[in-house]
């Protein structure tokens, strides 16, 4: 197993461990944002810390990484957050108020940041990253995710997540995948506010999608997110039918 780097946008570089353990083929992205501060977004599980450190490292030097963040607690998304923390001095926590209330201040080896409101803007210095909260979407009350605004790259986490052995980038599809690896997982919250919120997140326009699980997209973002709140809108709609 090895962490692979491909830069997906200026200043954004993918961090990819894949097994085939998983559902015949699974990717582990983490991604680093590069300003004259660098933030990383979602830490890894423990285990693959030495791999996805070691490829960080490879960009830019571990001392210098200054933020360290997730889209909700969960392993994949936060379990190596103190290995990452005793490795960067300088680091802090960077989550949105549920997240540093619910589990960041308790979890992590010293003190976050004081929470990010929804809509704040994270200045990297050169790269501006927005904080968007998205409770229960895909899942963890706690959700949210940033959208860096100067490459309109969307870090979405786990939305649009896709199993299988894939490029670092792709201008093909990635929403059927998403729903088909979905018809496999059932790992997403299908509430009344999850279509509304990836369609919110649409309106941000992205060109980059930044997807934890699977390739990263570069294209029209706004209407794979569209595509992807549709098919949950569909299949809200039949969970509500089934229930009856």
């Amino acid at each position: 197993m090895e962490t692979q780097v491909d830069e997906i946008a200026s200043g954004v570089y993918r961090l990819s461990t894949f097994t085939d353990a998983i559902a015949g083929g699974f990717t582990f992205n983490q991604f680093l944002v590069v300003g004259d501060e660098a933030l990383l977004f979602h830490t890894g599980p423990r285990q693959i810390f030495p791999l996805v450190s070691a490829a960080l490292a490879k960009v830019v030097p571990l001392q210098r990484l200054r933020w360290v963040s997730f889209g909700h607690w969960e392993a994949d998304e936060s379990g190596a957050l103190n290995e990452w923390l005793d490795a960067a001095p300088r680091a802090e926590v960077a989550v949105g108020t549920l997240g540093t209330f619910l589990s960041g201040a308790d979890q992590a080896s010293r003190p976050p940041r004081p929470p990010l409101a929804d809509g704040e803007v994270l200045d990297l210095g050169g790269k501006r990253m927005r904080w968007i909260d998205t409770p229960h979407v895909p899942h963890g009350w706690d959700a949210g995710l940033f959208f860096e605004e100067t490459t309109a790259t969307l870090l979405s986490g786990d939305i649009g997540g896709h199993a299988g052995a894939v490029p670092a980038l792709t201008e093909g599809d990635v929403v059927g995948p998403a729903a088909a690896t979905e018809d496999m997982f059932a790992a997403s919250c299908l509430t009344a506010v999850t279509a509304p919120t990836i369609r919110r997140l649409a309106g941000l326009t992205p060109t980059t999608l930044g997807i934890m699980h699977g390739a990263s997209f570069a294209g029209d973002g706004a209407a794979a997110l569209l595509a992807l709140a549709d098919d949950y809108e569909r299949r809200f709609r039949a969970s509500i039918d089934a229930a009856r």
